[in-house]
């Protein structure tokens, strides 16, 4: 059932911003994963994969900046963005606990609502949700979905909804 879901599920085509959010949820993996730095990883990135042609597969256009923007946020940030996923995660379920991937994808989707109320709670949430969509199948869109909206709830108020 699961798979006749994903065969007639069709993705959006991303953005340029979207693009920027899927190479910085990759960039932020390779960090964590390999220990390189910001410096080291942006330049990679911007000089040899963003907007390049890598094993026959070329990547499309990225808005750099945000790309940028979203990398050294995370980075600079991390200290106050990881106490916020947790309290949004399961109590037995801490960010320490959870994949790499979907680290990088949390700390990015809490980074911009955070330090980005120029975007929409909607916007930010749903390109995250596509990100996680991007490298899973099973439950993890929905975990991304349920953490990025109590953040927002956490983060950011609206007349219609006040934050906590």
């Amino acid at each position: 059932m699961a798979e006749e879901a994903n065969q007639t599920r069709q993705a959006r085509p991303a953005n340029k911003r979207g693009v920027a959010r899927l190479a910085a949820v990759q960039a932020l993996y390779q960090m964590d994963i390999g220990g390189t730095g910001l410096l080291e990883t942006t330049t990679e990135y911007e000089h040899f994969r963003l907007g390049h042609e890598i094993d026959g597969a070329q990547y499309r256009e990225v808005d750099a900046a945000w790309f940028r923007a979203i990398l050294s946020g995370v980075v600079s940030n991390q200290k106050t963005i990881d106490p916020i996923i947790n309290r949004a995660l399961p109590e037995d379920w801490p960010l320490s606990r959870v994949d790499s991937t979907l680290r990088a994808i949390l700390r990015a989707g809490t980074f911009e609502l955070a330090h980005r109320p120029d975007v929409p709670t909607a916007v930010i949430v749903s390109e995250y949700v596509d990100v996680a969509s991007a490298f899973y199948d099973e439950q993890e869109p929905g975990l991304v979905n349920g953490a990025l909206d109590r953040v927002a709830r956490h983060l950011r108020q609206t007349p219609d909804r006040p934050g906590t």
